[in-house]
């Protein structure tokens, strides 16, 4: 795993709006505070999401993608980017695998976060289909998409050469409870215990998706402390947990 101060840019891609925050905000603010610059990369506009049906369906795309602006400032983030794909309709797909290829060489990232591949039955809300399909297309952009020079020729033809990305961090797979300690492939716990309050004003953005959720702080600290645990931390830590992919 590459130490922080040797990662300039990181790339993160998923699927909705809020995905991010609720899944490596933290790390996210501990990545800038470290001097790296995050790209986000949003697959749809969330357009099937919100809870009030007064809100006309068609104003969904422009008020997630505010939120989710909002709360990438929260973090210190400025480039997001969205691929504009129809929410809850992912695949990955050969045109989607090109979109985030293209991204990857225009930001030339040392570092890609995306969502698990794997779907996680112990905790199925990690495993929207578009949340795999997002995770699936990710790493078929890193590898073989992105470092093929031959691959997707379009790309080539708008001057975008051929990158390696030498690792990805997968967030929401299967249990954060089983540690490998074999290289290149383990889980990583980082502890985000001093950047919560970030974390949770960024969740705090995405108004549209809040309604259901009365203690928003207690949930996040519930989820994040026994993450922190089964990584061994110290009581009264909080950690969000990754597994990360040699991809060099």
């Amino acid at each position: 795993m590459l130490p922080d101060d040797q990662v300039d840019r990181a790339l993160a891609v998923f699927a909705h709006p809020d995905d991010i925050d609720f899944g490596a905000a933290g790390t996210v603010a501990r990545w800038v505070e470290a001097g790296t610059k995050v790209t986000y990369a949003v697959v749809t506009d969330g357009d099937a999401g919100g809870f009030d049906p007064a809100v006309a369906r068609e104003e969904i795309p422009r008020i997630r993608r505010a939120e989710q602006q909002e709360a990438a400032a929260e973090l210190g983030v400025s480039e997001v980017v969205f691929l504009g794909y129809p929410d809850g309709r992912l695949s990955p797909s050969l045109d989607l695998r090109r979109d985030i290829a293209r991204l990857v060489r225009q930001v030339r990232p040392q570092r890609v976060l995306t969502q698990s591949p794997l779907r996680n039955l112990d905790r199925i809300y990690a495993s929207h289909p578009d949340h795999l399909a997002t995770g699936e297309a990710t790493l078929c952009a890193v590898y073989p998409d992105a470092r093929n020079q031959f691959a997707h020729p379009e790309l080539a033809a708008e001057g975008l050469a051929a990158h390696v990305v030498p690792e990805v961090w997968l967030m929401g797979g299967p249990p954060e409870g089983q540690w490998a300690d074999s290289v290149g492939y383990g889980m990583v716990a980082v502890d985000v215990t001093d950047v919560v309050d970030r974390k949770l004003a960024a969740l705090r953005r995405h108004v549209s998706q809040m309604v259901e959720i009365d203690d928003l702080s207690g949930m996040i600290k519930g989820w994040l402390g026994s993450v922190a645990a089964a990584a061994g931390l110290p009581d009264g830590r909080l950690a969000e947990a990754f597994r990360v992919v040699d991809t060099r």
